[in-house]
């Protein structure tokens, strides 16, 4: 069987928990911060976890991980 290929993008986005699930950065944190409130921006910064009906995909694209 032939190797499988890394998904580099997904390499940087996504890192595996000791559980077996894939830990992953929140969205909108870049760029318009001034209109968005203290509170908002302090829950960005928190990690979040991949969803379960996305759990399957980003397996695939870290086949290693």
């Amino acid at each position: 069987m032939p190797k499988l290929k890394t998904s580099r993008s997904a390499a940087k986005r996504f890192t595996k928990t000791g559980t077996g699930a894939f830990k992953r950065n929140k969205a909108n944190k870049n760029h318009i911060l001034t209109k968005k409130s203290s509170k908002r921006k302090r829950g960005l910064r928190q990690s979040g976890l991949v969803d379960a009906t996305q759990q399957h995909t980003v397996k695939k694209m870290l086949p290693y991980a």
